[in-house]
């Protein structure tokens, strides 16, 4: 028995050169949930994260909050989907950094539909694994979980993999899936209860290290 912390990575560096780096705020999330794990006394007995950097620079912050390193394992199978390579999949133009509201909403429009189609086997976004094997390397992770851990687990990966991780716990439908992917935010906590047999999903998409005033401005979703 145990319970599962899965926690996506903090805000990185959406429109820049290179995204896959935190931005000075998503550093500071990261640590900041650290020192909320501390204050909690929740102590990780192991824990797992992707290989992007922004994964495992999430997970050095929060190690630096709590003050504590728990014995970690890299799963490259916890890593993000390549967006541009689902956009281009279904729009093989080059698209403009997007600097206003509805250059935003055009990117997420298409990066939604590029999903969808992704999932349905109708396109295969170069470089990307076919979205049967992206499940099947998440359920890998989940699966070492019930087999060989206990106690409180952290797990460092994307929305991607996260909400993956809920649809397939709950049975949620594709499209569901994908709206539960676009909807979650930088640094939030999804929380497993897990057992030998199965895990059960306890809660999703929290903050509870960023409820206090002086961090109103700290939420963010790139």
């Amino acid at each position: 028995m145990g319970n599962l912390y899965l926690v996506r990575h903090g805000q990185a560096s959406f429109g820049a050169d290179d995204y896959d780096v935190l931005s000075g705020l998503g550093e500071r999330q990261a640590k900041r949930l650290g020192e909320y794990f501390k204050y909690k006394g929740i102590v990780f007995d192991a824990a797992l994260t992707g290989t992007l950097k922004r994964q495992v620079s999430t997970f050095a912050g929060i190690c630096a909050g709590m003050q504590a390193n728990p014995p970690s394992s890299s799963w490259p199978a916890l890593n993000e989907y390549d967006s541009e390579a689902v956009i281009h999949a279904i729009h093989p133009y080059k698209l403009e950094k997007p600097t206003t509201p509805e250059m935003y909403r055009s990117h997420f429009r298409l990066l939604k539909n590029g999903l969808a189609q992704w999932m349905a086997g109708v396109v295969s976004p170069v470089g990307m694994p076919s979205y049967i094997d992206f499940v099947a390397g998440i359920n890998t992770a989940l699966d070492h979980v019930r087999e060989n851990c206990h106690g409180n687990v952290l797990l460092v990966s994307s929305g991607g993999p996260i909400s993956t991780a809920v649809g397939q716990v709950m049975g949620a439908s594709p499209d569901a899936t994908i709206e539960l992917n676009l909807r979650i935010r930088n640094s939030s906590i999804t929380e497993f209860a897990f057992n030998p047999k199965r895990h059960m999903l306890v809660s999703y998409n929290n903050l509870p290290h960023l409820d206090a005033p002086e961090h109103a401005d700290w939420i963010s979703y790139a």
